[in-house]
C-alpha cells in the first residue's frame, strides 16, 4: 500500500512540493536554500550558519551513515529544516549512535523526504532563495500563501547562536606547528555562530583560545591581551551585527586578524567595503577558488548567502586574494599593513576538502611575526 503524503512545501510563487514528515512535526516559514555536498549531512545539520534556513540536499540519499557523537559542529543544532529525496532511518555505521531523524526530533527540527528535490533545486537556482512554508499536506494553498506573505524572516540569528558568556579552550597537548612545539598563542575568537572544527584547527596549532560573544566591545577584547583575533562564521546578513563591525574597526592594525565566512564579510565591512545578497548563495563542498597570490586552484567548502562587492573594495586598503571561478565573486581579502585577512569559504572543511588548511598556518605566522 502506498503511503499518503502528509507534508508539503509551499513557495511564494504558489508551487507545492509534497512529501513525508520525519524529525519534528512543525509548521515553519523559512528561507529555502540548497546544498550540493554528497556527504557531511551531520555537519550541515549542526552548522549554526544554517539557522532559520530550510536546506534542500541535492544528493538523493541522506541518513545512511547515521549520526556520530564526535561530528557535531555545535551542541544544539539550529537549522530550520532539512529536505531530502530519500531518507534512510536505519543507518549502517559503527560510529553511529542515533539516526538523523531521531536527532532532528530531539532538537525540534522538521524534515521532509520523498520530495522531488531535483525540480525544487532547479526552482531555487532559477528564481533564487526565498521564503517557504513547511506545513501539513492538507493545508489549503490560499491559506499557505497568506502565511508566507504575513511572516517576516527573523534578523537576530547571530545573537541567538553566539555564546552567552566568555569561555576558554586549551591547546591540544603536544600540538605542533611547522614540525616543532608551538608557542601557545592566545587567540580571542569572536563567536558569531562558530563551528567546532574551527576551534579544533586552532587547538591543533597550539593556540589557547578565549571565545567571546558576538557583541563584545574592543576595550574588553584588548583587556584579554590576545596575540591574534579570529572572527567566526555565522548566519544571516552581516549588516545585522553593527556591534561586531564596530569592535573590529577599533581593533584594525593592533593585532593579526583572521576571518572566515561571515567573519570575512564583517572584516570587509569594517574597512568600509559593502556586501550584497547572492541570488541563491554558495553551499557545497566542491567550489573552485583561485588563489591570486599563488595562481593555484583550491577546491573549497562553502556556505553563505552574501558576498563582498568588489567595486567597493577599491575604496579601501584591502586587496582581493581569492576569486570564485564559478561566478567571479570575491573569496578572500587582506590588508598586509594591518596583518588582517579573511576568506569567504571554510578552510576547516567540515565537511569538505582539505585544500585550504594552510590559512590557519598563515594566521600563526602573522602572530609569530607580531
Amino acid at each position: 500500500m502506498i503511503q499518503e503524503c502528509n507534508k508539503k512545501i509551499i513557495l511564494e510563487d504558489g508551487s507545492e512540493y509534497y512529501g513525508y514528515s520525519f524529525g519534528a512535526d512543525r509548521e515553519n516559514v523559512l528561507e529555502i536554500v540548497f546544498n550540493t555536498s554528497m556527504v557531511g549531512y551531520q555537519e550541515i545539520l549542526s552548522d549554526p550558519s544554517y539557522t532559520d534556513q530550510a536546506v534542500v540536499m541535492t544528493y538523493p540519499l541522506i541518513g545512511n551513515y547515521g549520526m556520530a557523537d564526535d561530528d557535531y559542529e555545535t551542541d544544539v543544532p539550529t537549522i530550520g529544516a532539512l529536505i531530502v529525496h530519500e531518507y534512510n532511518p536505519e543507518p549502517s555505521n559503527f560510529r553511529s549512535r542515533h539516526s538523523l531523524g531521531e536527532i532532528m526530533e530531539r532538537y525540534e527540527i522538521p524534515g521532509i523526504w520523498g520530495v522531488d528535490t531535483r525540480k525544487l533545486n532547479r526552482s531555487i537556482r532559477d528564481f533564487g532563495s526565498r521564503k517557504a512554508l513547511l506545513t501539513a499536506a492538507s493545508t489549503p494553498l490560499e491559506k499557505g500563501l497568506q502565511i508566507l506573505e504575513s511572516t517576516l524572516l527573523p534578523r537576530d540569528a547571530v545573537s541567538r547562536v553566539s555564546c552567552r558568556h566568555l569561555y576558554r579552550v586549551s591547546p591540544d597537548e603536544g600540538a605542533a606547528a611547522g614540525g616543532r612545539k608551538s608557542h601557545a598563542f592566545h587567540v580571542v575568537a569572536i563567536d558569531c555562530g562558530m563551528k567546532k572544527n574551527i576551534l579544533r584547527s586552532l587547538q591543533k596549532r597550539g593556540c589557547r583560545i578565549t571565545v567571546v560573544p558576538w557583541n563584545t566591545d574592543a576595550r574588553k577584547i584588548r583587556s584579554l591581551e590576545p596575540d591574534g583575533i579570529f572572527i567566526s562564521n555565522g548566519p544571516g546578513d552581516p549588516e545585522d551585527v553593527p556591534e561586531t563591525i564596530s569592535a573590529i574597526s577599533d581593533l584594525l592594525g593592533q593585532y593579526p586578524i583572521f576571518g572566515i565566512c561571515l567573519g570575512h564579510q564583517l572584516l570587509s565591512l569594517s574597512y568600509g567595503a559593502k556586501t550584497y545578497k547572492l541570488k541563491f548563495g554558495h553551499r557545497g563542498g566542491n567550489h573552485p577558488v583561485r588563489n591570486l597570490e599563488t595562481g593555484k586552484i583550491e577546491i573549497t567548502s562553502q556556505n553563505h548567502s552574501y558576498a563582498v562587492d568588489p567595486e567597493s573594495i577599491k575604496e579601501t586598503p584591502l586587496q582581493i586574494t581569492h576569486l570564485n571561478l564559478l561566478d567571479q565573486t570575491v573569496e578572500g581579502v587582506q590588508c598586509q599593513k594591518d596583518r588582517a585577512f579573511s576568506v569567504q569559504y571554510h578552510p576547516e572543511s567540515a565537511p569538505g576538502p582539505q585544500d585550504s588548511t594552510y590559512l590557519f598556518d598563515k594566521f600563526i605566522r602573522l602572530m609569530e611575526e607580531g
